[in-house]
């Protein structure tokens, strides 16, 4: 009886840790989830910069700038007058998420680089240097994210995120 009664006890806690591992196994999966999604837009966005020429925090191509929101440049093969930009908007509940804006002379497209539903992303900063013509600075972009990543679990609290990349314009600015 005595045996019996250990056993009980051994296999209750042995099956209550084996249901905390099930919950922070579905935690730790949501969360790489959220954080594949940020990494492939800051992949998407660093390459895009990269290959682009004319970078500006505002229309007007050759301006430095130091903390603002959106980043414009002209796409690698892109016409006279056409941009892209990249800039922090709402979805429908107020989430902030990463979105890249393309205008030709076809018209604009926008397109969502993040899942509002597991990141918000709560500010959104380029810092642009070397772009001013005549200076002797290749451009370099550094791209400041923060935000809060959360899991599919509705008792699992946000977590906090700052991230930082640059990304530095491979042809020449002469």
């Amino acid at each position: 009886m005595v045996a019996t009664g250990l056993f009980a006890l051994i296999m209750t806690l042995v099956a209550g840790a084996y249901l905390v591992m099930i919950g922070l196994v579905h935690h730790t999966q949501g969360m790489s989830s959220g954080i594949d999604n940020l990494s492939f837009a800051l992949e998407t966005m660093t390459r895009d910069i990269r290959t682009g020429t004319a970078y500006s925090c505002d229309t007007t191509p050759h301006y430095d700038c130091s903390g603002l929101g959106t980043f414009y440049f002209t796409p690698m093969g892109g016409q006279p007058g056409d941009y892209t930009y990249y800039s922090l908007d709402s979805d429908t509940n107020g989430n902030g998420m990463l979105e890249k804006t393309i205008k030709t002379a076809n018209g604009t497209s926008i397109e969502p680089l993040t899942d509002s539903s597991t990141i918000n992303i709560t500010s959104l900063k380029f810092y642009l240097s070397g772009s001013t013509p005549g200076d002797a600075y290749q451009p370099y972009v550094t791209i400041v994210v923060s935000g809060k990543i959360s899991s599919d679990e509705p008792d699992d609290p946000p977590q906090s995120f700052t991230v930082e990349t640059s990304a530095v314009m491979r042809g020449t600015d002469l």
